[in-house]
């Protein structure tokens, strides 16, 4: 089983709200998860991020692959 990182979909129709999930590579985009590790709300502005980094550092540690999206909102997060 690979674990990707990844935005799960969440809100109504124009109103999207994105929980950052680390989740199995073969499973449903907005599926089943293996836990929470942030939020991210496009809608506000600036853009409203929440992020659990040390559990985000954690599964990368032991192999998880961020999808391009979260690598790219969390950088400010990471200092990067």
């Amino acid at each position: 089983m690979a674990v990707h990182i990844r935005l799960a979909r969440y809100g109504g129709k124009k109103n999207p709200y994105y929980r950052i999930v680390a989740s199995d590579s073969e499973g449903r985009r907005d599926g089943r998860f293996i836990e929470q590790i942030g939020s991210y709300d496009p809608k506000k502005n600036p853009p409203a991020i929440t992020l659990d980094v040390p559990r985000y550092q954690h599964w990368l540690s032991v192999g998880a692959r961020p999808s391009d999206t979260v690598r790219t909102v969390v950088a400010p997060h990471l200092g990067a």
